[in-house]
C-alpha cells in the first residue's frame, strides 16, 4: 500500500509563506496532478514530497509511515524531472540500472528490470545507444524507465512533458497513464497544462497561492468549480462570468434574462457563470452580444463579445453566420449555470444542481 498522506504541511521562505497548511489524501495506486500556474506551490509541495525541501509545519506518511524526517532514499519514492537529467556517458541500459546499482542489486535482477522496463516504454532497441543519439521523446522515455525500473512505491513528476512538442506531448500522455496503471504506482505529477492535467488524472488538486482550492475528479473540476479562480483557470476559453442583479427571492437578472438561482436572505449577491461551449445563439429572448472577434476553429467558431461592457466568450457551431461588429443573442442551457459568492470567490449551490 502507497497511500499519501499529507497533513498540515506548510513552508515559509522567510516572510514568503509559500504554503499554507496543506490537507492532502492521496490513495494507493492513484494518479494525483497538481495543477496551477507558475508560482502556486505545486513544485515546492511536490519536493516536500520527495525530501528535497523541509516543510515548516506538518507531517507526511506514505503507507502510513511517517517520512519527513527521512532522506529522499529512504522514501520508496522515484522523481522524474522537466530536464531528464540523464548521463550522457552512459548507454540507455546503464542510465535505466543506475539506480539499481546504486542499490546494489544483483546483476540478474538489475538485467530483469532494465528489460521489463525498457519494454513497457518501447525502447528496448534502443538499451545500447547513448543520449546523445536519442530524441526528446526518447530521452523522456528513458527517464520514466529509470524511474519505474525501482519499483517505487510513488512516482514524483515534475512537468516531465514540458519540453517536448506538442505532437509528442500528445503520444506521451497517452501511453504514460497507461504504463503507470500498469506499473500499479501512486503517481502526483506536477503541471501547469491543464489539458495534461485533465486528460491524466484520476483526481486533480487546483493550487492557488499555497493552497489546494480543489481535489475533485477531472470531469467534477471542469462542470462544477468549488471557486471562481477554478473556473476561470480550467477551460480553455476559461468561463465566463456576468454580474447578477436581484429581482425576487431566487430570480436574478443577468443582462436582461431572469433565471433562477440562489434564494434565502442569507444570498446578498451573486456572479453568473457558464462556459463559452454551453450557450446557444437563438433568434429572439437571448443574452445580447456584440460581436468583437470571430475566430473560426475547424468544426467551431470562437466568438468573443461584449455584454454590457463585460467580456463573454461563445464557441458555437461553425455553419452560424456571424461577422464582428454584429450583435448576436445566446441563451444558456439552463443545467450548465453555476453561481458564485463575488466577496467569497466560493461556489454557490443550489438545491437539485
Amino acid at each position: 500500500m502507497a497511500e499519501i498522506e499529507i497533513k498540515g504541511v506548510a513552508k515559509q521562505f522567510g516572510a514568503f509563506k509559500a504554503l499554507h497548511s496543506i490537507d492532502l489524501t492521496i490513495a494507493d495506486q492513484e494518479f494525483m496532478v497538481l495543477l496551477g500556474a507558475s508560482g502556486c506551490g505545486k513544485t515546492t509541495l511536490l519536493r516536500i514530497i520527495a525530501g528535497l525541501e523541509t516543510p515548516s509545519e506538518g507531517e507526511i506518511r506514505i503507507g502510513g509511515r511517517r517520512v519527513d524526517h527521512l532522506p529522499p532514499r529512504s522514501r520508496g519514492i522515484a522523481m522524474v524531472f522537466q530536464n531528464y537529467a540523464i548521463f550522457p556517458h552512459l548507454t540507455v541500459f546503464e542510465n535505466i540500472a543506475f539506480g539499481l546499482r546504486m542499490q546494489k542489486q544483483p546483476e540478474d535482477e538489475i538485467r530483469r528490470r532494465v528489460t521489463r522496463t525498457a519494454e513497457m516504454m518501447h525502447i528496448d532497441p534502443l538499451l545500447k545507444r547513448y543520449s546523445g543519439q536519442l530524441s526528446g521523446g526518447q530521452r523522456q522515455r528513458v527517464a520514466v524507465a529509470r524511474a519505474l525500473a525501482m519499483e517505487p512505491d510513488v512516482i514524483l513528476m515534475d512537468e516531465p512533458l514540458s519540453n517536448l512538442d506538442a505532437l509528442l506531448r500528445l503520444e506521451m500522455r497517452t501511453e504514460l497513464k497507461g504504463i503507470l496503471a500498469q506499473s500499479k504506482t501512486t503517481t502526483i505529477y506536477v503541471t501547469h497544462d491543464q489539458v495534461e492535467a485533465m486528460s491524466l488524472a484520476d483526481r486533480i488538486s487546483v493550487m492557488h497561492k499555497g493552497r489546494i482550492i480543489q481535489a475533485a475528479p477531472p470531469t467534477e473540476v471542469y462542470a462544477h468549480p468549488a471557486a471562481r479562480f477554478v473556473g476561470s483557470f480550467i477551460g480553455n476559453p476559461p468561463m465566463n462570468f456576468l454580474q447578477a442583479t436581484w429581482v425576487s427571492p431566487g430570480k436574478w437578472m443577468v443582462a436582461g434574462m431572469v433565471f433562477d438561482g440562489p434564494g434565502g436572505e442569507a444570498v446578498k449577491s451573486v456572479e453568473f457563470a457558464i462556459r463559452p461551449e454551453d450557450v446557444r445563439p437563438v433568434a429572439e429572448g437571448g443574452i445580447a452580444c456584440d460581436v468583437r472577434v470571430v475566430e473560426p476553429l475547424g468544426p467551431h467558431l470562437l466568438v468573443t463579445c461584449d455584454v454590457q461592457g463585460q467580456l463573454f466568450r461563445a464557441v458555437i457551431d461553425n455553419d452560424v453566420s456571424v461577422q464582428a461588429g454584429e450583435t448576436i443573442l445566446l441563451t444558456p442551457l439552463v443545467d450548465r449555470i453555476r453561481w458564485f459568492d463575488p466577496e467569497t470567490q466560493a461556489a454557490i449551490t443550489i438545491r437539485g444542481s
